[in-house]
Protein backbone atom coordinates (compact mmCIF):
# COMPACT_ATOMS: atom_id res chain seq x y z
CA UNK A 1 0.00 0.00 0.00
CA UNK A 2 1.10 3.31 -0.79
CA UNK A 3 -0.23 6.87 0.18
CA UNK A 4 -0.18 8.89 -2.53
CA UNK A 5 -0.68 13.17 -3.68
CA UNK A 6 -4.02 13.64 -4.71
CA UNK A 7 -5.69 17.16 -6.13
CA UNK A 8 -8.25 19.14 -4.93
CA UNK A 9 -11.37 18.00 -4.38
CA UNK A 10 -10.36 14.40 -5.15
CA UNK A 11 -11.34 12.99 -1.81
CA UNK A 12 -9.96 10.06 -0.35
CA UNK A 13 -10.11 7.27 -3.11
CA UNK A 14 -8.47 3.76 -3.28
CA UNK A 15 -6.77 2.33 -6.22
CA UNK A 16 -6.99 -1.28 -6.86
CA UNK A 17 -3.28 -1.63 -8.64
CA UNK A 18 -3.10 -5.50 -9.49
CA UNK A 19 -6.46 -4.96 -10.68
CA UNK A 20 -6.87 -5.06 -14.94
CA UNK A 21 -7.18 -0.82 -15.53
CA UNK A 22 -6.54 -0.11 -11.91
CA UNK A 23 -9.77 0.63 -10.57
CA UNK A 24 -10.06 3.51 -8.42
CA UNK A 25 -12.96 2.68 -5.22
CA UNK A 26 -14.29 7.17 -3.30
CA UNK A 27 -13.75 6.60 0.19
CA UNK A 28 -17.31 7.75 0.25
CA UNK A 29 -21.09 5.94 1.90
CA UNK A 30 -22.23 5.21 -1.13
CA UNK A 31 -19.28 2.66 -2.11
CA UNK A 32 -20.06 0.58 1.46
CA UNK A 33 -21.04 -2.96 0.93
CA UNK A 34 -21.85 -4.90 4.09
CA UNK A 35 -19.49 -7.26 5.34
CA UNK A 36 -18.71 -8.92 8.96
CA UNK A 37 -16.39 -7.37 11.83
CA UNK A 38 -14.95 -4.34 9.26
CA UNK A 39 -15.73 -2.19 6.61
CA UNK A 40 -15.91 -2.99 3.24
CA UNK A 41 -16.17 -0.39 0.30
CA UNK A 42 -16.66 -1.40 -3.51
CA UNK A 43 -17.22 -0.35 -6.92
CA UNK A 44 -18.05 -2.35 -9.37
CA UNK A 45 -15.89 -5.58 -9.22
CA UNK A 46 -13.66 -4.00 -7.22
CA UNK A 47 -13.18 -3.83 -3.22
CA UNK A 48 -11.56 -2.85 -0.61
CA UNK A 49 -12.21 -3.92 3.03
CA UNK A 50 -10.42 -3.18 6.07
CA UNK A 51 -10.10 0.35 5.71
CA UNK A 52 -11.49 1.58 9.50
CA UNK A 53 -8.07 2.08 10.56
CA UNK A 54 -6.64 3.98 8.10
CA UNK A 55 -9.42 6.33 7.45
CA UNK A 56 -9.27 7.23 11.23
CA UNK A 57 -5.73 7.85 11.18
CA UNK A 58 -6.69 10.07 8.28
CA UNK A 59 -9.49 11.75 9.62
CA UNK A 60 -7.35 13.01 12.49
CA UNK A 61 -4.62 14.25 10.75
CA UNK A 62 -7.50 16.07 8.72
CA UNK A 63 -6.49 14.35 5.09
CA UNK A 64 -8.72 15.45 2.76
CA UNK A 65 -7.18 14.32 -0.36
CA UNK A 66 -5.71 11.14 -1.10
CA UNK A 67 -5.06 8.54 -3.42
CA UNK A 68 -3.86 4.91 -2.02
CA UNK A 69 -2.79 2.67 -4.11
CA UNK A 70 -3.14 -0.84 -2.53
CA UNK A 71 -2.05 -4.07 -4.48
CA UNK A 72 -4.66 -6.39 -3.26
CA UNK A 73 -8.48 -6.49 -1.34
CA UNK A 74 -7.40 -5.89 1.91
CA UNK A 75 -5.53 -3.22 3.63
CA UNK A 76 -2.51 -4.08 6.04
CA UNK A 77 -3.39 -4.74 9.35
CA UNK A 78 -0.35 -3.63 11.09
CA UNK A 79 -1.03 -5.00 14.77
CA UNK A 80 -5.06 -3.86 14.55
CA UNK A 81 -4.56 -0.32 15.35
CA UNK A 82 -3.74 2.54 13.13
CA UNK A 83 -0.28 3.16 14.66
CA UNK A 84 1.07 1.87 11.29
CA UNK A 85 -1.13 4.61 9.16
CA UNK A 86 -0.21 7.57 11.77
CA UNK A 87 3.79 6.62 11.24
CA UNK A 88 3.07 6.65 7.37
CA UNK A 89 1.47 10.05 7.24
CA UNK A 90 3.80 11.06 9.78
CA UNK A 91 6.83 10.20 7.19
CA UNK A 92 5.60 11.89 3.94
CA UNK A 93 5.00 15.64 4.10
CA UNK A 94 1.08 17.02 4.12
CA UNK A 95 0.58 19.51 1.80
CA UNK A 96 -1.82 22.60 2.47
CA UNK A 97 -4.11 22.79 -0.68
CA UNK A 98 -5.42 26.06 -1.77
CA UNK A 99 -9.17 25.56 -0.87
CA UNK A 100 -10.80 25.41 2.63
CA UNK A 101 -12.06 22.27 3.96
CA UNK A 102 -15.51 20.98 3.54
CA UNK A 103 -17.09 21.25 7.24
CA UNK A 104 -20.51 19.56 7.91
CA UNK A 105 -22.34 21.01 10.60
CA UNK A 106 -25.71 19.96 12.04
CA UNK A 107 -28.22 22.24 13.86
CA UNK A 108 -30.47 19.94 15.74
CA UNK A 109 -29.54 16.52 17.54
CA UNK A 110 -29.81 13.42 15.35
CA UNK A 111 -30.43 10.46 16.65
CA UNK A 112 -30.34 6.67 15.66
CA UNK A 113 -31.27 3.62 17.62
CA UNK A 114 -31.48 -0.20 17.33
CA UNK A 115 -32.49 -2.55 20.36
CA UNK A 116 -29.33 -1.74 23.10
CA UNK A 117 -27.33 0.27 20.18
CA UNK A 118 -27.36 3.92 20.52
CA UNK A 119 -26.13 6.83 18.62
CA UNK A 120 -26.59 10.41 19.00
CA UNK A 121 -25.18 13.67 17.21
CA UNK A 122 -25.42 16.76 18.87
CA UNK A 123 -24.45 20.56 17.50
CA UNK A 124 -21.46 21.26 18.76
CA UNK A 125 -18.38 23.76 18.26
CA UNK A 126 -16.13 21.29 18.17
CA UNK A 127 -15.64 17.41 17.31
CA UNK A 128 -15.96 15.09 20.20
CA UNK A 129 -16.30 11.57 20.28
CA UNK A 130 -17.85 10.05 23.91
CA UNK A 131 -18.56 5.87 23.70
CA UNK A 132 -20.34 3.45 25.86
CA UNK A 133 -19.22 0.09 25.88
CA UNK A 134 -21.23 -2.86 28.01
CA UNK A 135 -20.10 -6.02 27.48
CA UNK A 136 -21.49 -7.90 30.56
CA UNK A 137 -20.49 -11.33 29.30
CA UNK A 138 -17.06 -10.68 30.01
CA UNK A 139 -15.34 -9.53 32.97
CA UNK A 140 -12.49 -7.88 31.86
CA UNK A 141 -14.11 -5.58 28.90
CA UNK A 142 -17.22 -5.12 31.33
CA UNK A 143 -18.35 -1.28 30.82
CA UNK A 144 -15.77 1.45 29.56
CA UNK A 145 -16.40 5.07 29.12
CA UNK A 146 -14.10 7.10 27.07
CA UNK A 147 -14.56 10.90 25.49
CA UNK A 148 -12.15 12.24 23.09
CA UNK A 149 -11.80 15.93 21.66
CA UNK A 150 -10.49 15.58 18.12
CA UNK A 151 -6.58 16.74 17.40
CA UNK A 152 -4.06 14.66 16.25
CA UNK A 153 -1.55 14.64 18.61
CA UNK A 154 -4.07 13.29 21.78
CA UNK A 155 -5.08 10.95 18.55
CA UNK A 156 -1.93 9.35 18.43
CA UNK A 157 -1.29 9.21 22.26
CA UNK A 158 -4.10 8.08 23.24
CA UNK A 159 -6.39 6.53 20.77
CA UNK A 160 -3.49 5.32 17.73
CA UNK A 161 -2.02 2.84 20.18
CA UNK A 162 -5.55 0.92 20.65
CA UNK A 163 -5.92 -2.37 18.87
CA UNK A 164 -8.71 -4.20 17.66
CA UNK A 165 -10.50 -6.35 20.11
CA UNK A 166 -12.52 -9.69 20.35
CA UNK A 167 -13.68 -12.31 22.43
CA UNK A 168 -12.42 -15.35 21.01
CA UNK A 169 -16.22 -16.99 21.31
CA UNK A 170 -17.31 -14.32 18.98
CA UNK A 171 -14.48 -15.43 16.44
CA UNK A 172 -14.52 -18.63 16.16
CA UNK A 173 -17.12 -19.22 13.49
CA UNK A 174 -15.39 -16.79 10.97
CA UNK A 175 -12.08 -18.47 12.05
CA UNK A 176 -13.83 -22.09 11.29
CA UNK A 177 -14.78 -20.73 7.63
CA UNK A 178 -11.81 -18.87 6.70
CA UNK A 179 -12.68 -15.68 7.14
CA UNK A 180 -10.04 -14.38 9.22
CA UNK A 181 -6.96 -16.44 8.19
CA UNK A 182 -4.63 -13.60 8.41
CA UNK A 183 -5.95 -12.58 12.49
CA UNK A 184 -3.69 -13.36 15.45
CA UNK A 185 -2.67 -12.56 18.45
CA UNK A 186 -0.15 -10.05 15.95
CA UNK A 187 -3.13 -7.66 15.25
CA UNK A 188 -5.54 -8.12 17.88
CA UNK A 189 -6.56 -8.35 20.86
CA UNK A 190 -8.33 -11.92 22.14
CA UNK A 191 -10.04 -12.45 25.43
CA UNK A 192 -10.64 -16.23 26.62
CA UNK A 193 -12.46 -17.41 29.74
CA UNK A 194 -11.99 -13.87 31.08
CA UNK A 195 -8.39 -12.94 30.51
CA UNK A 196 -6.55 -11.79 27.83
CA UNK A 197 -4.33 -14.02 25.77
CA UNK A 198 -1.82 -11.66 24.27
CA UNK A 199 1.26 -12.20 26.33
CA UNK A 200 1.98 -7.93 26.80
CA UNK A 201 -1.31 -7.58 28.02
CA UNK A 202 -3.56 -4.31 27.48
CA UNK A 203 -1.81 -1.10 26.36
CA UNK A 204 -4.38 0.73 28.48
CA UNK A 205 -7.19 -0.26 30.59
CA UNK A 206 -9.67 0.65 28.78
CA UNK A 207 -7.90 -0.16 25.18
CA UNK A 208 -10.69 -1.55 24.27
CA UNK A 209 -13.63 1.30 24.58
CA UNK A 210 -10.82 3.81 22.94
CA UNK A 211 -10.32 1.43 19.98
CA UNK A 212 -14.19 1.92 19.23
CA UNK A 213 -13.76 5.55 19.33
CA UNK A 214 -11.26 4.80 16.55
CA UNK A 215 -13.16 2.67 14.64
CA UNK A 216 -16.13 4.94 14.71
CA UNK A 217 -13.84 8.13 13.74
CA UNK A 218 -13.13 5.83 10.66
CA UNK A 219 -16.80 5.12 9.61
CA UNK A 220 -17.91 8.46 10.42
CA UNK A 221 -14.84 9.86 7.87
CA UNK A 222 -17.26 8.35 4.91
CA UNK A 223 -19.14 10.90 5.24
CA UNK A 224 -16.96 12.92 3.35
CA UNK A 225 -16.32 16.51 4.88
CA UNK A 226 -15.19 17.05 8.82
CA UNK A 227 -17.88 16.53 11.19
CA UNK A 228 -18.68 19.19 13.58
CA UNK A 229 -20.84 17.48 16.04
CA UNK A 230 -20.61 15.62 19.70
CA UNK A 231 -21.39 12.42 18.82
CA UNK A 232 -22.50 10.20 21.84
CA UNK A 233 -22.71 6.68 20.54
CA UNK A 234 -23.30 3.24 23.15
CA UNK A 235 -22.30 -0.17 21.99
CA UNK A 236 -22.04 0.31 18.41
CA UNK A 237 -20.36 -1.61 16.03
CA UNK A 238 -19.51 -1.05 12.18
CA UNK A 239 -22.95 -1.53 10.67
CA UNK A 240 -24.93 0.78 13.77
CA UNK A 241 -21.60 3.26 12.93
CA UNK A 242 -22.09 3.51 8.50
CA UNK A 243 -26.10 3.66 9.46
CA UNK A 244 -25.87 6.73 11.74
CA UNK A 245 -23.30 7.94 9.39
CA UNK A 246 -25.66 7.78 7.01
CA UNK A 247 -28.58 9.30 9.17
CA UNK A 248 -26.17 12.24 9.40
CA UNK A 249 -26.04 12.84 5.68
CA UNK A 250 -29.67 12.54 5.34
CA UNK A 251 -30.80 14.75 7.96
CA UNK A 252 -30.75 18.43 6.58
CA UNK A 253 -27.21 19.06 7.77
CA UNK A 254 -25.29 22.30 6.71
CA UNK A 255 -22.44 22.28 4.74
CA UNK A 256 -19.57 25.40 4.58
CA UNK A 257 -16.51 26.17 4.48
CA UNK A 258 -14.98 28.49 7.53
CA UNK A 259 -11.92 29.41 8.58
CA UNK A 260 -12.90 28.82 12.56
CA UNK A 261 -12.33 25.11 12.01
CA UNK A 262 -8.84 23.59 13.78
CA UNK A 263 -7.84 21.73 10.27
CA UNK A 264 -9.46 24.66 8.23
CA UNK A 265 -6.91 23.91 4.86
CA UNK A 266 -7.43 21.38 2.52
CA UNK A 267 -4.56 18.39 2.47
Amino acid sequence: MTLCPAPIDTGIVFQRTDLPGQPTIPARLESVQEWPRCTKLASGSATVQMVEHLLSALAAFGIDNLRIELAGPEIPSGDGSSLLFVRAIEEGEIEIQDRMKRLLTIDRPVFWSDKEVHLVALPSPEFRISYTLHYPQSKIIGSQYYTFLLDSDLYKQEIAPCRTFSLYEEIAPFIEKGLLRGGGLSNALVIQNDQIMNVEGARFPDEMVRHKVLDLLGDLSLIGASLQAHIIAIRSGHSSNLAFAKTIAQMGTSEEEVASNPYRENH
